[in-house]
């Protein structure tokens, strides 16, 4: 794999912006045209970056300065939330607010796998109501290490597993809706399902995260576990682990770090937060310079570094270790709504 550092921002200026990043100067600008970008992956051997629009997905080639056309586009039907690339780059996953999640063969068109996030049909709050839709938009996919599961978050309050092998949801996880046991964490049941806006797995499989629209993170830890199966068991929770005293902060994005040992969260609140996973969630950074919203966050391979997105059209690179914030990137006209890195030498 190549030593280069990929680090790209986008938003809604309609621009995929890359960068060095060391010298914050902007090397390659390429055009999304169909509408703002929801979301970035930037494949494992760093040749191709996956954007995710409304409603398209593209992939353009990384590598090669020379070429801003994309080499695959699918479409889902609204809005793509969520984009990654497997492993080997086999294939890609992504999800969209039509309430699926797809898996894409890079050479074919038409989704190979496609799985419907259903609404919750239980959720009555008052007489008469008829849910709007029979689907869930979905917010958040990511890809379980074991490369066979994938995980999702959506409007319903769900985190769902996708076993690719069994071809079918294998479990649904939700956050403390009323009769759901909580087994040892002690938390309150919400009176309504809330949206789930983030969902993350740790990179050695041993926890999953989800984040939602109360500001309130929830953390699974694996308790037994397959090469295509994985059991999860409610571990902590962060009950308002932002609050901007407005009544209305929303958590944005979860991520743990490469080495499974922090847990970022970015909020409405216009800060990024930094958890101890191993010192029990506990705080260890505010991380607080943006002047509006931050959309999105991503690690440094090492875990020693984080990048995070804004509104306030910027993205800015941060010392984990000092908590200071680096490298301002500055050259976006709209809110910077997502970033991907891949800074990997191995």
């Amino acid at each position: 794999m190549s030593s280069v550092v990929v680090l790209a921002t986008a938003g809604f200026d309609h621009k995929i912006r890359f960068w060095e990043a060391s010298s914050r100067a902007c090397t390659r600008t390429i055009r999304y045209p169909d509408s703002q970008v929801n979301a970035l992956a930037i494949s494992n051997d760093k040749l191709y970056i996956a954007a995710a629009g409304n409603p398209q997905i593209r992939i353009f080639d990384a590598a090669n300065a020379n070429n801003a056309q994309p080499v695959a586009s699918f479409s889902h039907a609204n809005n793509a939330t969520a984009v990654g690339f497997q492993h080997e780059r086999r294939w890609i996953f992504s999800g969209s607010e039509d309430g699926t999640v797809k898996v894409w063969d890079l050479r074919a068109p038409r989704a190979q796998r496609s799985y419907t996030c259903a609404s919750d049909a239980r959720y009555v709050p008052y007489p008469g109501y008829r849910q709007p839709s029979a689907t869930s938009a979905v917010n958040s996919v990511v890809l379980h290490p074991n490369q066979v599961e994938l995980v999702s978050g959506d409007q319903s309050g769900r985190v769902r597993i996708w076993d690719l092998q069994a071809d079918k949801c294998s479990a649904e996880l939700v956050p403390f809706a009323p009769g759901i046991d909580d087994g040892d964490v002690r938390a309150s049941p919400k009176p309504r399902p809330v949206a789930v806006r983030s969902v993350a797995v740790a990179s050695d499989g041993s926890r999953l995260v989800a984040g939602d629209n109360d500001a309130d993170v929830y953390a699974w830890r694996a308790t037994s576990t397959s090469s295509s199966k994985t059991i999860w068991e409610m571990e902590h929770v962060i009950e308002a682990a932002h609050d901007d005293a407005s009544g209305h902060t929303f958590i944005l994005k979860c991520a743990i770090s490469p080495d499974a040992q922090l847990l970022v969260t970015t909020s409405s609140d216009k800060t990024a937060k930094v958890w101890s996973i191993e010192r029990g969630w506990a705080l260890e950074r505010t991380l607080a310079q943006h002047q509006r919203w931050v959309w999105d966050a991503c690690f440094s391979a090492d875990s020693a570094y984080l990048v995070t997105a804004s509104s306030d059209h910027s993205a800015r690179l941060w010392d984990l270790h000092s908590g200071s914030a680096i490298r301002y990137y500055s050259g976006h006209t709209l809110a910077v709504t997502c970033c991907a890195l891949n800074d990997s030498s191995t």
